[in-house]
């Protein structure tokens, strides 16, 4: 139901996300044809960390609406993780050049993402013993 805790816990999770498309998780300089230059590193910096972001935001969005069907929020949970962990390799190939430089304050967002997924399937999973205790009862 759209009422429940694991509903709040995917909304963070899509809004952080969307989030990091605008704020930075890296500032530093790196060597540009031999020039230092500085630069941040967001999820509009590169096209495949774009997409995989706005997967990243969407995925767990959609799986709110999906209330009825608990076991595809779960999988769709930990789809969402599975592409937390691509996203967090493409940002480490990004951050991988840069000479000197440090995490913004935004990048601790970002690494919320994944414990609220955690949470929320961890939410569903107790929605799903409770039902099967309700049904045994019945």
């Amino acid at each position: 139901m759209l009422q429940r805790i694991q509903t709040l816990w995917l909304l963070l999770a899509g809004v952080l996300a969307f989030l990091t498309i605008k704020l930075s998780i890296y500032s530093g300089t790196r060597i540009t044809a031999g020039i230092n230059e500085f630069d941040r590193v967001n999820a509009g910096s590169s096209l495949f960390l774009l997409i995989f972001t706005v997967g990243l935001g969407l995925v767990p969005l959609i799986a709110i609406f999906l209330y009825k069907n608990r076991g595809m929020q779960i999988k769709l949970g930990l789809a969402a993780l599975g592409v937390y962990i691509i996203c967090s390799l493409f940002y480490y190939l990004k951050i991988k050049p840069f000479t000197n430089g440090n995490f913004t304050i935004w990048s601790g967002l970002y690494f919320l993402i994944p414990v609220f997924l955690l949470l929320a399937i961890r939410g569903i999973y107790k929605d799903i013993k409770l039902v099967k205790s309700i049904d045994r009862l019945r």
